[in-house]
């Protein structure tokens, strides 16, 4: 091995779990906390349960919690219905400058009256 480009070696490094367990080995830090370990993880004990960093099952739960009242509607379904609000709108606008002038006409006789 060549000098000074190697990191120390501790080969009594402490390794402690959030869950309590500790137990040694060999690394290039003296100390490391994990949130994690065999002694906990669900893989190796078999019991079911989450293991969650930083909330996400929270902002999951959260999220469903949000979409369940809402009803869901396809692609295809929205696509009808914004073709049917255009269709709408089309038939209310005016087709020649004619009838345009004559609605705002109709408008500003509406605010005379109102006023």
């Amino acid at each position: 091995m060549k000098k000074k480009i190697h990191p120390k070696w501790y080969p009594d490094c402490k390794v402690t779990c959030s869950c309590g367990a500790a137990f040694t080995t060999g690394s290039t830090k003296p100390k490391i906390h994990v949130e994690i370990c065999s002694a906990c993880h669900p893989f190796f004990t078999g019991e079911m349960k989450y293991v969650d960093t930083m909330g996400r099952v929270e902002k999951f739960q959260q999220k469903q919690k949000a979409v369940s009242g809402k009803k869901y509607i396809k692609k295809r379904d929205k696509k009808r219905l914004q073709k049917k609000l255009e269709e709408q709108l089309e038939k209310k606008r005016p087709k020649t400058l004619r009838e345009m002038i004559k609605k705002e006409k109709a408008k500003l006789k509406k605010k005379a009256e109102k006023a």
